[in-house]
């Protein structure tokens, strides 16, 4: 039978072998929980921390402000006293200077002595001066005396224009700066009859001597006032700050047992034995689902979630009392918020407080993820066990004492082993001895990293071939698995004959691979001698161009001589010729001598482009102008041909080329054009521009070119003939010498020509000449 619940406290008591903790287990449960005004002062704590600086500089500028102010009020009480007491010493001297006899009667030293008698006591304190003054404005006297001053007008002293001289009392006491640069108080005050006046002036610094000492003190007593406070505010700060530190400490140190707790899957108890309540901590709380309490828990509610099949709350305690033990280690179901089970392990010891009450303190521990990974490796070995024994391949384990872990039947088969001898725990000679014996044909570290590792192949003596592979497990152990590779030592063998048969081949391909090193070898002295006629052709075509260059040259002036002679024959320098025969021949002459003279002029300019000779001076062209130019000059010609010459010209075209080129290349199209445009067509001559550069177009009506020539044109003596263009005188250079212009500025030259429709010639030059190299421009 169970005993009650004081039975269980009183047996504790008597056991006086239990341990006490230092401090009390939970000696009210309600030191656990914090105070409800420190915590009113812990959540108000930073606004506090932040107000306190507020109201420290608060307090210190509203008492700077009132000291100013009243600084200031001294400051006015100081000065108008400062002026009334001027005012008094002006009249009182001045009525008693000056109530009978004149100044002037007087000498100067009366005039001290009776200034001296007649200021008060105290009129030459804190800096004072009281001048007599006659009606000449002249400073008679002075208290203290001033000899300087004697003699002085009071206008020249004070400073000209000054209210004080001319309206004496009646501009009061005013503050002004003498022309010595002092600021000083005055007062001027006129006696009877204009008899004199009399002057009194006070320094201002003078005046205020008193009242800078006291703003000294006071700004002294401010600041040392000031210092105390801004200390007290800091000191409040650091002790708040190491108040919030404690706090943050234990708030951390808190918080990383509940996160050690809840981490860990575990619980904190303390269950009170001698009251029958129980603490739990928020986790054990959260491995059960349960909302969290602060409220302790009283025995009945715990046992309610204590699976009775697994233990009983009050049997375990009167154990512990019966057994004297003070220990629990105990796993138990206890029921979840939803309903299924978690697996508990407690883990306790009895202790008692300063009251000797017995406490049972310790943790519990969730152990269900355990309990199911150790099902699951229960279940995890079951499986494995059927896959080793469902694999074809021999496997046997042995452990670092070379002893028998597991093996499956296949390796039992395959080595002839009995039942007796197939079970864990058997010494490997055992096997080895009494199973049979394979032939070790090869052995060799298998492929890998690993230490220890190897593969062996083994013939048995029914003829079979078997690959060993072991390999170390990490216990020092290590693990065996036989492969039947009969099939693959059969294949083996074949590929050995396969190999010898490819050796063979590759005998073969290798003579054959002779063969054609020696053709290669061929083809590169072939290659060679075609670099040399290369060279040879290419030195061939530049003595050519030379040749030409200079022949045309030798020729052009005899021709030019031909010409000029005829002419002057025609002219009749020296006289008539005679017969109209001689004039005939003369002009035949002239012209067949300027037809040759513009083949050879052409075959010269083809020679420089040829030979890479001619350089390029470019200038501003602008188009229209030359366009106009060239139909200027071919007027003659078209109207000669009955030919209509049209233009069409963007205007203030312009570009950088050079001059002398592009009017070569524009006459020698415009020529061209006429030349094979029948009796009543027309040439047209445009300039458009494109993004970056210029098109240059001649178009005509002419016979046309058909389409397998047209790739002839543009070639050094290159003419399409044809039943019309046989009549046709021309060295054929011309849209030779065009193209190669055009390149030579970076452009192209595009033809385009229908067979009894016209040709169409294009041009095209960028905005700037970019030369390409000689060998391009001569192409």
């Amino acid at each position: 039978m169970a005993l009650g619940r004081w039975a269980i406290a009183s047996g504790v008591k008597n056991d006086h072998g239990l341990k006490r903790p230092e401090r009390p287990a939970l000696a009210g449960h309600a030191r656990l929980f914090v105070h409800p005004a420190y915590q009113r002062l812990v959540v108000n704590e930073p606004f506090i921390k932040r107000f306190i600086p507020f109201l420290i500089i608060l307090f210190v500028l509203a008492l700077a402000l009132m000291r100013v102010i009243a600084l200031y009020d001294i400051r006015q009480d100081i000065s108008d006293a400062g002026q009334a007491k001027l005012s008094l010493i002006a009249k009182s001297v001045a009525t008693d200077l000056f109530d009978t006899d004149q100044i002037q009667t007087k000498s100067p030293e009366v005039m001290q002595g009776e200034l001296e008698t007649s200021a008060p006591p105290d009129a030459a304190k804190t800096g004072r001066l009281v001048l007599a003054v006659n009606s000449e404005e002249k400073i008679v006297a002075a208290v203290p005396p001033q000899p300087d001053l004697l003699n002085r007008y009071l206008d020249d002293w004070m400073g000209p224009g000054q209210p004080l001289t001319t309206l004496g009392e009646r501009a009061g006491v005013l503050q002004l700066t003498l022309p010595s640069g002092e600021d000083v108080i005055a007062t001027v005050y006129n006696g009877k009859n204009s008899a004199g006046s009399i002057a009194v002036v006070q320094p201002v610094s003078s005046l205020y001597s008193g009242w800078r000492r006291q703003v000294s003190r006071e700004t002294i007593v401010f600041i040392a006032t000031s210092i105390v406070l801004v200390i007290l505010g800091f000191a409040f700060h650091a002790q708040a700050a190491r108040a919030q530190e404690a706090d943050s400490i234990y708030l951390e140190t808190e918080t990383r047992f509940h996160m050690a707790l809840r981490r860990g899957r575990s619980g904190l108890w303390d269950w009170d034995l001698s009251r029958g309540a129980i603490f739990w901590s928020q986790s054990m709380f959260e491995i059960l689902g349960l909302a969290p309490r602060d409220a302790l828990l009283s025995i009945r509610e715990v046992a309610q979630l204590v699976n009775p099949e697994d233990t009983d709350l009050i049997e375990l305690a009167n154990g512990l009392v019966r057994t004297g033990e003070g220990q629990v280690d105990r796993e138990f179901r206890m029921r979840h918020a939803d309903g299924h089970w978690v697996w508990v392990r407690a883990r306790a010891e009895v202790v008692l407080d300063k009251q000797d009450d017995p406490h049972l303190v310790g943790i519990a521990v969730d152990v269900t993820e355990q309990k199911r990974m150790a099902e699951a490796s229960r279940m995890a070995d079951l499986r494995l066990r059927d896959a080793i024994e469902a694999i074809s391949e021999a496997f046997v384990l042995w452990d670092a004492s070379d002893r028998l872990v597991m093996c499956n039947s296949k390796y039992q088969q395959l080595y002839g082993l009995p039942d007796n001898l197939v079970r864990p725990g058997t010494a490997y000679e055992e096997i080895v001895s009494g199973g049979r014996r394979p032939i070790i044909a090869n052995a060799f570290p298998a492929s890998g990293s690993d230490v220890g590792a190897r593969s062996l192949e083994a013939r048995l003596d029914d003829g079979r071939w078997l690959q060993i592979n072991e390999r170390r497990t990490k216990d020092g152990g290590f693990v065996s698995v036989g492969t039947d590779i009969t099939t693959l030592k059969e294949n083996e063998k074949q590929l050995l004959e396969n190999e010898r048969a490819l050796t063979d081949t590759v005998a073969d391909l290798r003579h054959s691979r002779q063969q054609l090193e020696k053709q290669a070898q061929q083809l590169v002295d072939l290659a060679e001698k075609y670099a040399e006629e290369k060279n040879k052709a290419e030195d061939a075509s530049r003595i050519k161009s030379e040749f030409l260059a200079n022949v045309s040259h030798e020729l052009r002036t005899p021709l030019n001589a031909i010409i000029g002679f005829s002419e002057m024959m025609l002219s009749g320098v020296f006289g008539d010729l005679g017969d109209e025969k001689y004039a005939e021949y003369c002009r035949d002459i002239r012209e067949s001598g300027r037809f040759l003279l513009s083949i050879i002029s052409d075959i010269l300019d083809m020679a420089r482009l040829e030979s890479g000779r001619l350089d390029l001076a470019p200038e501003i062209i602008e188009v229209g102008n030359l366009v106009a130019e060239a139909v200027v000059s071919h007027a003659d010609e078209a109207e000669r041909g009955h030919v209509q010459i049209m233009t069409d010209v963007v205007p203030e075209l312009v570009f950088q080329a050079d001059r002398k080129a592009v009017r070569q290349i524009l006459f020698n199209l415009v020529s061209n054009a006429i030349k094979f445009t029948p009796s009543g067509g027309a040439v047209k001559v445009s300039a458009s521009r494109m993004k970056d550069g210029v098109c240059l177009m001649v178009e005509d009506t002419g016979i046309g070119i058909p389409q397998t020539a047209v790739a002839k044109l543009g070639r050094p003596f290159e003419q399409v003939q044809s039943q019309m263009t046989r009549n046709h005188k021309g060295s054929g250079l011309g849209l030779a010498i065009a193209r190669s212009l055009a390149v030579l500025h970076g452009g192209y030259m595009e033809i385009a020509s229908a067979e009894g429709v016209g040709t169409k010639i294009s041009v095209f030059m960028p905005m700037r000449p970019q030369q390409p190299p000689k060998a391009s421009a001569a192409a």
